[in-house]
């Protein structure tokens, strides 16, 4: 009998359900115009992306990279120095790129959105005050003018795939937008700060440790609530939680 490929559920929430059924990933998007994005941004990209099998929207197939992720938060990074330094080099490619044509949210909409979310955060007592606090100081020195770069947006470490110590592509364009430097680098450093280092020592150009910081503190803020309705786990450990424990 032919060995039949089971169906994986990779991602599922109210947003956006990612299936897995052999090399062949499914992304239903809730956001049709999110899967348009994500076609036009690997088209614009200079780093290796998923091959793109077909579009339907709100489906999207892609075929599945070589490879294993570079890390997942919450878990030791058992990929080597060099390829988180590979990994930094490749940001660095991508924000050397030309812009794409969307812009992405301005210092003010994120000033406005991080000051609703901490007063939800506080009044709802899901975090104490004294950590929400403390860390929206840190979060301001995200919120200074930059010069806007190609960003991918959501690059997570399980968006960047390697294979030994090179990389092999990287996933989930949807978030691709004009945006601030930092804000790539710290997402994929988030929770494991160890490995900013490596990062920087492939991204190769100066960069403010302190602003990373920032957005560290910036996106967990921001992340948290929508975390924990959509069946995720912030409180995990080494997750958005710690993240900002550690600036206390």
């Amino acid at each position: 009998m032919a060995v039949v490929p089971e169906v994986e559920v990779v991602v599922a929430h109210k947003e956006r359900t990612t299936l897995r059924v052999g090399d062949v990933f499914l992304k239903v998007d809730a956001h049709p115009g999110r899967t348009d994005v994500e076609v036009a941004a690997m088209a614009l990209a200079p780093v290796p992306t998923p091959e793109i099998l077909w579009h339907k929207p709100p489906v999207l197939a892609l075929a599945a990279l070589p490879g294993t992720a570079l890390g997942r938060l919450g878990e030791p990074s058992t990929a080597s120095s060099a390829a988180w330094a590979a990994a930094g080099a490749a940001v660095r490619t991508l924000h050397d790129a030309p812009l794409p044509p969307w812009p992405g949210r301005s210092r003010d909409e994120l000033a406005s959105q991080l000051d609703a979310e901490c007063g939800q955060l506080v009044a709802s007592g899901i975090l104490p005050s004294d950590l929400v606090t403390r860390n929206r100081q840190v979060a301001e020195a995200a919120l200074r003018p930059w010069t806007p770069v190609f960003t991918h947006g959501d690059l997570q470490l399980t968006h960047v795939f390697v294979d030994g110590d090179e990389i092999t592509g990287v996933l989930d364009w949807s978030e691709a937008c004009q945006g601030d430097a930092h804000f790539d680098l710290a997402i994929l450093t988030l929770g494991h700060e160890e490995r900013l280092d490596d990062v920087l020592a492939g991204y190769r150009a100066d960069v403010d440790p302190d602003v990373i910081r920032a957005w560290w503190s910036l996106r967990s803020l921001l992340a948290i609530r929508w975390l924990a309705g959509h069946g995720f786990d912030p409180w995990a450990p080494g997750c958005e939680v710690d993240v900002l424990k550690a600036r206390l």
